[in-house]
């Protein structure tokens, strides 16, 4: 049996076929054609073909020419900030409603894209032993810098700049800040630094108490809501937002704001300085536009401590 003959005969089967019958309609094919004279080696070398052939095949069905792979069940929840609109009407509000009650739900419908730009503070002291003491080295400094230039070169209008209260990410901040003169900087301590939650797979190198998990991830869990979500129905133009925080926050808000499942968030590595970009449109759709951007530094400044 010739190998374009195997080929052919591979192609025909349905998606997912068993090995059984692929190697029992080879050989039948053989039988009928006389060539059982074949050597040791032959045999073997077709062998391995047939597996070669049979481990390509997709793993997937194939219906009406439709390609669908493995589902996980999960659907995309439209209302996952709690802020759709048809969801939004009081009783009152539906009491009142005109006869075109479309009409005044097109009126509470949000117009506006959020970009959040969520920015890693940059390399620190390691050796500090309190908050206070673990301000930025001088390459955490020219780090800084190079994501505020960065932020400046994308020529954007930025809305505000909110940051960790912690040492570090209050000190990125405040060098950016001087790259995009004129937005307001805002402290807030929710977007503090801790253990959102317990990682999946796990890691032996940091295990924290339950308890940490317990209350770091109420309160980053607060973060997230508090900052992303789909824009309120009053803002008429697209906003750009930036927030200067820590690695774990972040992981978690990408896994929370594109419905991953949050225990995920460790499997994903943020350079100091860092760029990671979240656009929330009016429907509630999220996307990712960049995580970890830090290609604007040359590369004997890059970090991930």
């Amino acid at each position: 049996m010739s190998y374009r003959r195997t080929v052919k005969l591979v192609c025909g089967l349905a998606a997912g076929g068993s090995a059984v019958l692929l190697c029992a309609a080879a050989a039948a094919t053989e039988s009928h054609h006389g060539h059982v004279s074949e050597t040791h080696r032959d045999q073997a070398g077709r062998w391995v073909r047939f597996h070669v052939l049979q481990a390509a095949q997709p793993a997937t069905t194939w219906s009406a020419g439709r390609h669908t792979g493995a589902s996980t069940g999960l659907a995309w929840d439209v209302n996952w900030d709690k802020r759709d609109p048809s969801t939004l009407q009081t009783n009152e509000k539906k009491e009142k409603a005109s006869e075109d009650p479309s009409t005044e739900q097109e009126n509470g419908k949000p117009t506006a894209t959020r970009h959040i730009l969520l920015i890693r503070h940059s390399q620190y002291n390691l050796s500090g032993t309190v908050d206070h003491e673990r301000v930025l080295t001088h390459l955490g400094r020219e780090q800084a810098g190079f994501t505020g230039q960065r932020l400046a070169a994308l020529g954007i209008k930025y809305d505000i700049l909110v940051h960790s209260s912690m040492t570090r990410a209050t000190e990125t901040a405040k060098i950016i800040s001087k790259y995009i003169p004129g937005v307001e900087l805002v402290s807030c301590d929710l977007l503090r630094e801790g253990a959102p939650i317990e990682p999946e797979p796990p890691v032996t190198h940091w295990k924290p108490d339950a308890v940490q998990y317990h209350e770091d991830g109420a309160r980053i869990e607060a973060a997230f809501r508090r900052y992303i979500h789909r824009a309120d129905p009053k803002q008429k133009e697209d906003s750009y937002e930036i927030i200067v925080c820590h690695a774990n926050v972040i992981r978690y808000f990408v896994c929370r704001a594109l419905q991953f499942p949050p225990e995920g968030w460790l499997r994903m590595g943020l350079n100091n300085g860092s760029i990671t970009w979240l656009t929330v449109r009016p429907s509630g759709r999220v996307a990712l536009r960049t995580l970890g951007d830090s290609g604007f530094m040359p590369p004997d400044k890059l970090t991930r401590t």
